[in-house]
């Protein structure tokens, strides 16, 4: 497998070709291993499924609790495990991003990352959260401490936390750096911001109110009796009324100024320590930075690039998250694009600033029964796919690969490009896909397109086919060319194997 790095906004390889990926988040959020084993069972079968769907990349996420059960004492054993599963993705061509994942900070506060030791929340004690798991980040006093006395590098047996936090991070790539189905490491999930996460959720609340009472773009009869009417509640969209704007105008207004006092003051110092850390064993492997828990709803991230001994880091990426507020419910077969796209839209304005690839870390959301969700997550695949963006989906689920979902998921795109690349796009309603590239001539390896079913026509190249699976899916597999080339594949009308 070739070391990937990143060049402007683009992801290349060694041979310098433009990648692509497509992916799935699978995570071990568990506290403790009795048996240091991963969680989820990855074996070829799982692999195979993936790659015959067209699928590349894993976010494959575990927790610091899981890594440094006790102070400076690592569970290697659980790391080897790890490193088998790497060692299988390398065999089936799927890169790994190793996320460290958390929510709510950790499992004594009933969520997962940070070790017991590590959860220091002064004279508060957790409780569980009531209605929605993310209670505890709006007004978890316990949570909110927590978090606080990590960006505060609060001091446990005369060490910091984030310290100690770093220095588990360079061991554990120390451990991987070397491996060739390394895409990079993602250093924290969805950080959050301690108690001005609660200050700032209470002022959503008021703020939210009042536009909802005042703003001349929301009927607020017409809102409040379709939520308090069941019937209605189940069956409308009772809440199209909040638009992308509606939302981006109340968050930005609720959470501007906190979220922007975090991102300079707190995270970005964090990341650039961890950074620091893991840049002294290793130039190998993408750095991510993401957006606090808070820009997963318009508010601005305003977190500056990574930087290691002072310099712009050279191989760093974005990693966006955003879900519609519907999801996690049975209405999420109305969750909005709209609002999707005003949160998206926010995260392309990151990237312009940030001038650096975006692969988009968390996404979709699975809507229970039925396919009236679907059009929802192909909106968005549709918009990843303009920006030239790509993904991992929450979550990896049992049977996932044989789901409805892959409907969406599994469809053609440019795995590997020799050149650089102007535009692609699958239509589904016409089994259409285009592809639009400056060829380099001069690169050593073809470009590989994935189409996951069989081709009735390929249009503006010479091709070979290269079967993956044994459902019909294939790689168009193109020599190196020369300047621009256009693309059209029609694939045969029909039922892929999903």
């Amino acid at each position: 497998m070739e070391r990937i790095v990143t060049e402007k906004r683009s992801f290349v390889d060694e041979y310098g070709r433009e990648r692509i990926f497509y992916g799935v988040n699978i995570v071990d959020k568990r506290k403790n291993s009795e048996d240091n084993k991963y969680e989820f069972n990855i074996d070829d079968k799982l692999l195979g499924d993936m790659s015959a769907r067209g699928l590349n990349l894993i976010r494959l996420g575990t927790t610091w609790s899981m890594i440094e059960p006790e102070p400076g004492k690592y569970n290697d054993e659980y790391l080897d495990d790890m490193y088998r599963i790497f060692d299988l993705c390398a065999a089936h061509g799927v890169y790994v991003l190793f996320d460290m994942h958390q929510d709510l900070y950790s499992p004594r506060c009933y969520g997962d990352g940070a070790p017991d030791w590590a959860t220091i929340t002064d004279p508060y004690k957790p409780k569980e959260p009531k209605l929605v798991w993310a209670a505890g980040y709006f007004w978890g006093k316990a949570t909110q401490r927590a978090f606080d006395n990590f960006w505060d590098n609060r001091e446990y047996n005369g060490k910091g936390l984030i310290d100690y936090f770093a220095a588990m991070w360079q061991h554990v790539a120390a451990r991987f750096a070397d491996h060739p189905a390394l895409f990079g490491f993602d250093m924290l999930n969805e950080p959050f911001l301690g108690s001005d996460g609660g200050k700032l959720f209470k002022k959503l609340v008021s703020t939210a109110v009042g536009t909802v009472v005042c703003d001349k773009r929301i009927k607020c009869f017409k809102l409040v009796g379709d939520f308090l009417n069941k019937k209605r509640r189940d069956e409308v969209k009772y809440l199209e009324q909040i638009t992308g704007d509606v939302l981006k105008d109340v968050t930005r207004k609720a959470g501007y100024d906190y979220v922007r006092k975090f991102d300079i003051e707190k995270y970005s110092p964090f990341i650039n320590k961890v950074s620091s850390a893991i840049r002294e064993v290793t130039d190998k492997g993408v750095l991510v930075m993401e957006n606090c828990y808070w820009s997963n709803t318009c508010i601005p991230c305003s977190t500056p690039a990574i930087e290691v001994n002072g310099e712009r880091e050279k191989n760093f990426c974005f990693t966006p998250h955003g879900y519609d507020f519907m999801v996690d419910t049975p209405q999420y077969k109305y969750a909005s694009n709209d609002r999707v796209r005003a949160i998206f839209e926010e995260h392309v304005r990151t990237q312009d600033r940030l001038d650096a690839p975006v692969l988009v870390g968390e996404w979709g959301g699975f809507g229970g029964e039925g396919e009236d969700w679907l059009p929802h997550i192909e909106f968005l695949v549709n918009f990843f796919e303009q920006h030239k963006w790509g993904f991992t989906y929450w979550h990896y689920v049992n049977d996932m690969f044989n789901s409805p979902l892959m409907k969406v998921l599994s469809r053609p795109y440019p795995m590997a490009v020799g050149g650089r690349l102007n535009s692609y796009g699958f239509d589904r309603s016409t089994q259409e896909f285009n592809l639009s590239f400056e060829g380099d001539g001069e690169c050593a390896a073809p470009t590989e397109i994935y189409i996951h079913k069989p081709a009735k026509t390929v249009e503006g190249c010479e091709y070979e086919l290269e079967p993956v699976g044994e459902n019909g899916a294939a790689k168009l597999i193109i020599k190196p060319v020369s300047g621009t080339v256009n693309i059209k594949t029609a694939l045969k009308i029909g039922r892929a194997h999903v």
